[in-house]
């Protein structure tokens, strides 16, 4: 059992760059699904699709397809996750920071949903920090 979905979903997408792998698959969560959106959006990843395990299986999976751009080098240059289980970090819409000048993103969960750091400094909302994305 995991009890750190974020971190091991993470884990999974660092893992497979390092691989090489085009796609792989997560155990689903809403969460999860909310954070892929993101990163599709944002051109971390080609795409995501929510499916069943087996023909017969109730176990969600979420099928991520990995991105890699000129001489199959990775999109995804660096992935981290900042507020853990044990240590929750929290941070007001004016004190969410920028990762390399711009050229990443940080994603946070607010009371409006999950969202990156741009689209809650324009909405002005604080929230946890979950992770970072170069």
């Amino acid at each position: 059992m995991v009890t750190d979905i974020i971190g091991d979903f993470l884990t999974r997408i660092r893992n497979a760059y390092l691989r090489g792998k085009k796609e792989i698959e997560i155990p689903s969560a809403k969460m999860l699904i909310s954070i892929s959106k993101i990163l599709k959006e944002e051109g971390f990843i080609a795409d995501f699709k929510e499916g069943n395990e087996g023909k017969d299986s109730q176990r969600r999976i979420l099928k991520l397809e990995l991105r890699y751009g000129n001489g199959k080098k990775s999109v995804i240059q660096g992935i981290k996750r900042i507020s853990k289980p044990g240590v929750r970090v929290y941070t007001g819409y004016r004190d969410i920071p920028r990762v390399l000048n711009g050229l990443g993103i940080v994603i946070l969960t607010t009371p409006k949903g999950i969202m990156t750091g741009e689209k809650a400094k324009k909405e002005k909302i604080g929230g946890e920090l979950l992770c970072e994305v170069w």
